[in-house]
């Protein structure tokens, strides 16, 4: 049986209601077998929109908030439909095959004719994907360095060798040449880069200075967490020492990465019960450790907006010269204010 399909009344978008044979199929493959025979029974063919929506990439529109179930908003791929479900499917204009200038302000802390490094504000994503098509540093590493970037590493990451995530501040170092390119990557796969971060976590970790470690991956139930996993992750390791402690509610750590995994720090922290203050993801409720504070700065710490996550220090080899780079960038204001209030706190107590 057919499901019943056509525009809706936003341009771009698809209705599908669910038939009673197809009930338990997974929406991403439920999708990827009726989106053809829409398209295909309709004049939208002709859209560029609509050609080669492949399964992947319905499962990327997915994920990015594209689809709406019975008026609510779905991002599992893997939920399966219901027969008499009703599902709109907004696919976007295609995103330009490489990414455009765009002027912005970042902080530049060196820059030669292979390489550039920079102090990453939070907020800025690092490289366009589904939902952060522009704006992201990628854009303004184009207007700042010329056309000559778009062909460095791949046309939608081009330069990028390492990355932080959104709300994680601190030091990059992006390839301007192919030879930075490949050595900088080389360097990053084989651990040979020095890297620290600092960070704000709830609690206090014992032993003061230690290892976490354990594989990460995806987490099954929501894939936009990663956590902790005995199949199929790769191999994490954290090195921290606590650098301050705010009472027995909070800590200032320094992280060392032997490895460089999606969230990794966050990860780590979050599983072994001392979750980064502010983590939006890894940051389900309020820790018991917020008792431990007074009024104000519980309050200051509850309503951070991102991960309380800064990448300090940044060394390398540069790949030409071979002289040995080391960049570090004191903690932004936001966390500086932070380690205030929580002082403040401590020593009012």
């Amino acid at each position: 049986m057919e499901p019943a399909s056509q525009p809706c009344e936003q341009p771009g978008a698809l209705v599908f209601t669910v038939a009673q044979d197809q009930a338990g199929e997974r929406v991403d493959r439920y999708l990827a077998e009726n989106v053809a025979h829409a398209v295909a029974a309709s004049q939208l063919q002709a859209q560029p929109r609509f050609q080669a929506l492949s399964r992947s990439r319905i499962k990327g529109l997915i994920e990015a908030g594209h689809l709406l179930c019975n008026g609510q908003t779905l991002r599992e791929p893997a939920a399966p439909v219901r027969g008499g479900m009703q599902l709109v499917l907004d696919v976007p204009q295609p995103a330009p095959a490489t990414p455009e200038g765009e002027a912005m302000a970042f902080a530049v802390l060196y820059e030669d004719d292979d390489l550039i490094v920079l102090d990453k504000p939070a907020g800025l994503v690092v490289h366009p994907a589904p939902g952060n098509e522009t704006g992201t540093l990628v854009n303004g590493l184009i207007a700042h360095c010329g056309a000559s970037l778009q062909g460095i590493g791949g046309e939608r990451r081009p330069g990028i060798v390492h990355r932080l995530d959104k709300d994680t501040s601190g030091v990059m170092v992006v390839a301007k040449t192919e030879l930075a390119h490949l050595a900088l990557s080389e360097d990053f796969a084989q651990r040979r880069i020095d890297r620290c971060y600092l960070a704000f976590a709830w609690g206090l970790p014992a032993p003061a200075q230690g290892e976490y470690e354990g594989a990460i991956g995806r987490d099954k139930r929501d894939r936009k967490r990663m956590a902790l996993t005995p199949r199929g992750g790769k191999w994490a390791l954290t090195r921290y020492r606590t650098l301050e402690c705010f009472g027995s509610a909070a800590a200032l750590v320094e992280c060392r990465l032997a490895t460089g995994r999606t969230h990794q720090i966050r990860v780590h922290f979050s599983t072994n019960g001392h979750p980064l203050i502010g983590d939006p993801l890894y940051l389900r409720r309020i820790p018991a450790a917020a008792k431990g504070l007074g009024a104000e700065a519980r309050a200051q710490a509850l309503d951070f907006s991102r991960q309380a996550l800064h990448a300090a220090r940044l060394g390398f080899t540069h790949p030409r010269t071979g002289e040995n780079l080391l960049f570090e960038t004191p903690m932004p204001a936001d966390m500086q204010a932070l380690r205030a209030a929580l002082s403040a706190d401590r020593s009012g107590a």
